[in-house]
């Protein structure tokens, strides 16, 4: 059950209207890595946690908290829009600067949602389920988890260096903290499931299914030799085997098809195409 309360989590008002900011927002309410993926992801993956109640508990938490981002972004996109002269056309016009602030905006916001924000990224793009990972295994999703948030905070703290306005510094301000948070704890929480699992997903595969031999060899697909730098290279791997670097090889024997049938309609075989 949730429980809506009409107070705001953060402050979410800025000091004037600004109606491309307020495209530049949407990135991170309806794009890959913004708010509505983040609490969608966080509310599948809890919702689908069996047997971990701690860890079905935090994600539930953390998704509930992601809601009230949306909220925030929601708000503060609709904010923006309030005041801005977005149906003045004769003034636009005449005035080089509106025109400008208006050229850049996102038509959508006069056009289709009444001057409010919408499902979708900084381009018009709608929100996509698919942008969200719920795979029933922890660890996999923990770290699906952590770069989801860093890549979010990555775009808060480009977006907080491309406006002068105090009250969306403030409300981004708030959104990098929590992202900081949110990343620590994403950190500790995969360190205590490596320490009962291992470094490697899943820990439940045999041993006779993975052809070990390759298992632990970087091999150098690309001209020169930078890589073999790498300060891991020739070190003990996480999982307590030793990193390889070789050459490339052909492991394969060099694939012949058999001829397509006639319904196929493909060349004939040995015949070249004209």
């Amino acid at each position: 059950m949730f429980f809506h309360k009409k107070e705001l989590q953060y402050h979410a008002k800025p000091d004037a209207p600004d109606p491309v900011f307020a495209k530049k927002l949407q990135e991170v309410l309806g794009g890959q890595y913004g708010e509505m993926s983040i609490f969608l992801q966080y509310l599948f993956q809890g919702w689908n946690t069996r047997g971990n109640e701690k860890y079905k508990d935090l994600l539930l938490d953390i998704g509930t908290e992601e809601i009230g981002h949306v909220e925030m972004l929601a708000t503060m996109i609709a904010r923006l829009l309030e005041g801005a002269p977005v149906y003045e056309q004769e003034k636009a016009a005449s005035d080089p600067v509106i025109g400008a602030i208006l050229g850049g905006m996102n038509p959508q916001h006069a056009i289709v949602t009444g001057l409010g924000a919408a499902p979708k990224d900084s381009m018009g793009f709608p929100w996509n389920g698919n942008y969200i990972i719920a795979s029933g295994n922890l660890l996999a999703d923990f770290r699906a988890n952590l770069n989801a948030e860093s890549q979010g905070r990555l775009q808060v703290a480009r977006l907080y260096s491309l406006t002068d306005d105090k009250g969306v510094k403030d409300m981004l301000s708030f959104l990098i903290a929590r992202d900081t948070m949110h990343q620590n704890q994403w950190i500790a929480s995969i360190r205590d499931l490596e320490s009962k699992e291992g470094v490697i997903v899943p820990s439940t595969v045999p041993p006779e299914w993975e052809a070990t031999e390759f298992s632990h060899t970087l091999y150098n697909n690309s001209e020169g030799e930078e890589s073999s730098q790498l300060p891991w290279v020739g070190q003990t791997a996480p999982d307590g085997h030793q990193f390889k670097y070789e050459q490339p090889k052909a492991f394969g024997e060099r694939p012949i098809l058999k001829p397509a049938p006639p319904q196929a309609h493909d060349s004939l075989p040995g015949e070249d195409k004209k």
